[in-house]
């Protein structure tokens, strides 16, 4: 069986992080996005993947390869212009013979998700089969109204909260039979000028075609849209990652709970680290820091004496000077904090931060909120992120400084100060 996977997408929503690489290869849990995928479909029996690349497709094939490491034969094909699903589906028809798995890249699901679909889908011989999950925000999402508990009767793309039918949500995970090829050749552009493939189920349906719905649980689905979603399926990776600490542990050092502490990383005295955690290789930790739960740590970082770090990403290479705090945040690669940094995560009043996405405003329904640095960001001594902040990639801020709104890429941000001279009397 066969799988195809779309990989495809900029990843607007979450530059800067995007703006240097594709979303599938954001790393959570140390490894990126689209290996969990591919891990998840291996496991549920499928050996043959082609993903579908286009953004910064040479970084994806780079790392991915022939996907022997990871027990699969991977083949590519390049999407030319990104303008939906749909189309995305329709450059694979030529090296699909049979029906076929299609999920979305830049999302995570475990095997038993896949499964499910399988398994409902065999069950009756069906023209498709689609994942649905129950959300909180039907409105946030394309919504799936039943008939007979399994089978599609209407697929609404994100529906007020008071028209919603129902709160499952489409999943991304689908079982095929070659006719959804004749159905995407039908259809045209929606609103949002893509080819979606939802217009294609929905074409199926109109022609009596049987399509079924695998309910799958909210726990084996996560969907990663916004910069904190990042943060979420770094939580959901290393809650389902079997840790495993193999690298130099200093006495005096101490590990709680399921840590990954990986080759050549050294832990030195007096760090304290609860898991879930994972520390990659060549990692340098502490002296007397403290890393607290759902933290990953990339290859090659730095962090220095008397930091904490919480519920957060360090991306490779960074730096993370003495007495700073780094709270649900995401650093980029070959950042550079000054000592004494501070990522500010929680509000005066308790409320949710909000964050700018795609130039909107939006709320992320967290309490908890730091900054999002690309890569290669500097800061001096004592800077200060408020929640909430993105800085973008090569910026400098500059020491003693208070940053409360984005700061654009290739930014240098000083503290200008007025001196006056005192003169001496004689």
């Amino acid at each position: 069986m066969k799988a195809v996977i779309l990989a495809a997408g900029e990843g607007v929503r979450l530059q800067p992080i995007t703006s240097t690489r594709p979303k599938p290869l954001i790393k959570v849990g140390g490894k990126p996005i689209l290996e969990h995928c591919l891990n998840s479909l291996k496991a549920s029996g499928i050996s043959d993947a082609l993903i579908v690349v286009h953004y910064m497709a040479d970084s994806i094939q780079r790392y991915f390869e022939d996907g022997k490491k990871l027990g699969l034969n991977i083949e590519y094909v390049k999407q030319e212009v990104t303008i939906g699903t749909g189309n995305a589906a329709s450059v694979v028809e030529p090296y699909v013979k049979e029906e076929f798995v299609l999920v979305n890249g830049d999302m995570l699901f475990t095997a038993e998700a896949v499964k499910s679909v399988i398994e409902v889908h065999n069950r009756e011989k069906a023209a498709a089969t689609m994942a649905v999950v129950p959300v909180e925000k039907p409105e946030s999402y394309g919504i799936i109204e039943l008939e007979n508990e399994t089978h599609v009767k209407r697929l609404i793309e994100k529906p007020s909260a008071q028209e919603a039918p129902t709160n499952l949500a489409n999943a991304g995970i689908y079982f095929f039979s070659t006719e959804i090829f004749a159905k995407i050749k039908e259809i045209s552009a929606s609103s949002r000028g893509e080819w979606e493939i939802t217009d294609a189920i929905s074409l199926l349906l109109k022609e009596g075609k049987t399509v079924l719905a695998a309910r799958i649980p909210r726990d084996d689905w996560l969907d990663i849209g916004r910069p904190w979603d990042v943060l979420e399926a770094n939580r959901w990776a290393l809650k389902r990652t079997h840790h495993k600490a193999v690298g130099l542990v200093e006495n005096g050092a101490h590990l709680i709970g399921p840590v990954t502490i990986a080759e050549n990383a050294r832990i030195r005295s007096g760090a304290y680290i609860e898991g879930p955690a994972f520390i990659d290789e060549e990692s340098d930790i502490g002296p007397n820091c403290y890393i607290r739960p759902y933290t990953s740590i990339g290859k090659k970082v730095r962090v220095g004496n008397a930091c904490e770090v919480k519920n957060s990403i360090i991306m490779d290479g960074a730096h993370v000077g003495h007495l700073a705090y780094v709270g649900d945040s995401i650093i980029g690669e070959k950042c550079n904090l000054g000592a004494g940094t501070i990522t500010a995560n929680y509000r005066f009043d308790a409320g949710t931060v909000k964050m700018m996405v795609k130039d909107k405003v939006m709320n992320s329904g967290r309490t908890k909120l730091g900054a999002v640095l690309g890569d290669n960001v500097k800061t001096g001594i004592n800077a200060l992120f408020m929640p909430g902040v993105r800085v973008g990639n090569n910026s400098w801020v500059g020491s003693n400084l208070i940053v409360e709104r984005d700061i654009p890429a290739d930014t240098v941000l000083l503290l200008k100060q007025d001196v006056e001279k005192r003169g001496r009397k004689l």
